[in-house]
């Protein structure tokens, strides 16, 4: 549980990082052409820097004109670098896999669902690019963080069990930004205001290892505690574009870091798409958590 709370704290703090490329849920084998997003670009050198030494007399100094780097503005999507043409014109092609940074340490790999563990992600993206136009790189995605490893397969009872957790888990992450933003940074002003009413209460379930039990009992009993987090965390995860709906790429924020830890979460994920159209709706979001249909309200999100 502390694991989880530390997770999406680090998430908070950095904004949830660049976007990656728009990808549904689970995608189908075909041909496809994918949009590009936004990404901070690589700064060029700086101009060289010239010195000048002392004379007896003064002379005029001509400063070389430095065309713009036309790269310099000029985004592409992860797994892409910007080059300019023979006209100087930018333009996007596929990074190099060799001149991604080596990784550091066993978290920066991650595994692909083609169960093959990539170095970093940057060598992930890289080689995707690669493949880029053709079926094998259309249904390849980042799966979770980390070498690729066993995951059990998730039988029916845990699978209910996974939302009993799952809630308690984005109640106490609430609580612990509320509790450590003093700066404004982690949550907005409205925002606070209803995680208040939370962290005020007296009924509220502390942060700690229940047992399901105890965490079935205290969803039935305080259910109004847990409509605000897990529509926080929807509106987190609904953000390139916040259409309502989250796509494979919106989830693997959220999704990447836990198959590790939660063997469930990929299923759970799958299950909560009730109507199998490749994206997962609010109401559809909301239902997987036990929130109910009354109360579901897009303006949580925001």
């Amino acid at each position: 549980m502390r694991v989880w709370i530390v997770f999406v704290l680090c998430l908070a703090a950095h904004a949830m990082a660049a976007p990656a490329e728009e990808e549904p849920i689970m995608e189908e084998e075909e041909l496809v052409t994918e949009e590009p997003v936004v990404e901070e670009p690589e700064v060029g050198a700086n101009p060289v820097q010239i010195e000048v030494g002392e004379f007896d007399e003064a002379i005029e100094i001509v400063e070389d004109v430095v065309a713009e780097n036309p790269c310099l503005n000029h985004h592409c999507k992860k797994g892409k670098v910007c080059e300019v043409d023979e006209s100087n014109t930018p333009m996007c092609v596929c990074q190099d896999p060799s001149t991604c940074p080596t990784a550091e340490g066993q978290f920066e790999r991650v595994c692909g669902t083609d169960n093959k563990t990539y170095d970093t992600s940057c060598h992930f993206f890289a080689t995707k690019c690669t493949l880029e136009g053709t079926k094998r790189g259309h249904k390849l995605h980042l799966d979770y963080i980390g070498p690729c490893k066993y995951i059990e397969p998730c039988v029916d009872p845990e699978l209910n069990e996974f939302p009993l957790r799952m809630r308690d888990w984005l109640k106490n992450v609430l609580v612990a930004l509320y509790e450590r933003d003093e700066d404004n940074n982690l949550l907005t002003e409205k925002q606070k205001l209803r995680v208040k009413k939370i962290y005020e209460n007296e009924k509220r379930l502390g942060a700690g290892d229940h047992s399901l039990d105890l965490l079935a009992h205290d969803f039935e009993k305080n259910y109004n505690m847990y409509i605000f987090p897990v529509h926080w965390q929807f509106g987190q995860l609904d953000q390139h574009p916040a259409d309502g709906y989250l796509t494979h790429t919106e989830l693997s924020p959220l999704r990447a870091p836990l198959i590790p830890m939660e063997h469930c979460t990929t299923r759970f994920f799958e299950q909560c798409d009730a109507d199998s159209d490749k994206y997962i709706a609010l109401e559809e979001w909301a239902a997987c958590f036990g929130i109910k249909e009354q109360d579901v309200d897009k303006d949580l999100v925001i």
